[in-house]
């Protein structure tokens, strides 16, 4: 066999793996789930766990660092504050939730094709978020820049297992720390199409995103419908700072949604025990819940946690073990006493490079989350080195884990088709399945398929190169960069983000806080 009818072979079998991979990964605006959440903690279990968050709200209390208008927020609501330490009667915080918080909300993106439903039975992935540093597979670790941010957002864009834009994808540290947010936002805006999150780093910064979607979707379409959704964590343990809960404010004054997130390192910012974690979890979360409904009754809100163990011996966070995965479904179970969407989870590792720790420690944190029954999982892809680092291989691995998620919450199809007992009749003892009609009718869609895994023979991956996961992840990534299409953006609106852009930059100084 000559070396092109070796090639035009291989190009056949490409062609009709890539076409039969390109239908298995159809894009969903979100999932929807229809097997139940794992339930770990009885009503008996969850009952104590809420009665400890009561006791720490009212009697430790919640202190607010440099937010005088937050206290006086709290205390017309009906809290008790004593310098910077706000207590809530029992309930308080609960009821506020309980009566006015929605379920489930919208967040539409530019397309409304890509809008998203918030909220059971719905899943929605967004990739990783925050990571100063970026690695691929020849780069090596560096510091992120504008470059890599825009990188992020077209594979996001451009990979269906995402059904979110994100947010802080990294840091684009090339730019003024007070004024790189305004180049994250419109890079969302003008890269992609789909929902995103806006910036929190300072409650000025929330409002210049809101600005910049009024411009987008229109003032009166804000007022009325929800476009952005904002992470704002709670600086562990029990304290809420002026930047993340007067960024709170900002969104929901606005009708725009927050996750309201505690994040703790269990052993340094909260207790080693799952049952103490959840407890003060749900203390630090329902109070910054309950403020968004003393701003604006009706604003959506989301019940997030980021909970992590770390080594006793070293003090460094771990990923991927048992006591986490716990935390996860006792939040989910709390956030649905609540009656609130939960943000849980994702792709977590410690280690430095897409490898089998990886591989296993984000399998050990993503699949408690999806039977869980997270709503929003955000560090659905990219997440290396606890969060430091943002991997381009390890975004395509992660995707494609994703993108599992989908056929894994679709349960066991009962209909007459999945049944499949004209299969069993037809085919009858002793037979095989393979060309039966039901098979035959079946095959292009009976299994998820991996768009990165390799499960050919031993000679044809030696063939075809011998390569290991992250040099196909290197590969795929690069492809999908290169055959990134913009979406189309109005240019008029365009044009008017840009101009307002341009002037609120020169309005004020750079600065490097």
């Amino acid at each position: 066999m000559t070396e092109g009818s070796t090639r035009r072979r291989s190009g056949g079998r490409d062609a009709r793996r890539a076409a039969r991979t390109s239908a298995a990964e159809a894009a969903l605006p979100y999932l929807t789930r229809s097997i139940p959440p794992t339930e770990i903690l009885a009503e008996e279990g969850l009952a104590t766990i809420e009665e400890n968050a009561e006791a720490i709200l009212e009697e430790i209390g919640i202190e607010i660092v440099e937010f005088p208008e937050a206290l006086s927020i709290f205390e017309a609501g009906g809290a008790t504050v004593d310098g910077t330490r706000v207590r809530f009667p029992r309930g308080m915080c609960r009821d506020l939730i309980v009566d006015s918080a929605p379920e489930r909300f919208t967040q539409h993106a530019r397309n409304p094709a890509k809008s998203v439903e918030i909220g059971d039975p719905h899943v929605v992935m967004a990739p990783a978020y925050g990571s100063p540093f970026v690695r691929d597979l020849f780069g090596g670790r560096r510091y992120a820049n504008l470059d890599d941010f825009r990188n992020f957002v077209k594979l996001a864009y451009s990979s269906p297992q995402m059904h979110h834009s994100g947010g802080t994808l990294c840091e684009p540290v090339d730019l003024p720390v007070n004024k790189r947010h305004f180049d994250m936002i419109y890079t969302h805006i003008r890269y992609s199409d789909k929902p995103f999150m806006g910036s929190v780093t300072a409650p000025e910064r929330a409002q210049d995103t809101v600005d910049m979607v009024k411009i987008l979707f229109g003032e009166d379409f804000i007022d009325e419908n929800t476009v952005l959704l904002s992470l704002c964590n709670a600086n562990s343990p029990l304290s809420w700072d002026r930047n993340m809960l007067g960024s709170a404010k900002v969104y929901a004054e606005n009708n725009q949604a927050v996750i309201i997130a505690p994040f703790i390192l269990a052993g340094a910012m909260g207790p080693v025990t799952a049952a103490g974690t959840a407890a003060q979890t749900l203390a630090e979360a329902m109070a910054g819940m309950a403020f968004t409904q003393l701003v604006r009754p009706g604003a959506p809100v989301v019940f997030g946690s980021f909970a992590s163990s770390m080594s006793m011996q070293s003090g460094a966070p771990t990923f991927g073990t048992p006591e986490p995965a716990l935390v996860l479904f006792t939040v989910a179970a709390l956030a649905r006493r609540l009656g609130v969407p939960s943000r849980l989870g994702g792709n977590l590792t410690a280690s430095k490079l897409p490898d089998a720790q990886a591989a296993y420690e984000s399998a050990a944190t993503f699949i408690p989350t999806l039977m869980a029954g997270a709503n929003f999982v955000l560090h659905s892809a990219g997440w290396l080195e606890g969060g430091l680092v943002m991997g381009y291989e390890k975004f395509v691995l992660d995707a494609d884990m994703a993108g599992m998620a989908g056929a894994l919450l679709g349960g066991i199809d009962m209909s007459p088709n999945g049944q499949a007992m004209d299969a069993i009749r037809e085919t009858g003892p002793g037979q095989h399945y393979l060309g039966a009609a039901h098979t035959l009718a079946n095959f292009e869609n009976a299994f998820w398929r991996s768009a990165t895994a390799d499960s050919n023979s031993f000679e044809q991956w030696e063939a075809e190169g011998a390569k290991d996961a992250a040099a196909r992840a290197y590969e795929r990534w690069n492809q999908m960069l290169s055959d990134y299409e913009m979406p189309q953006l109005d240019d008029d609106k365009d044009q008017q983000i840009l101009s307002w852009i341009n002037q609120r930059k020169e309005s004020f100084p750079d600065s490097d806080v």
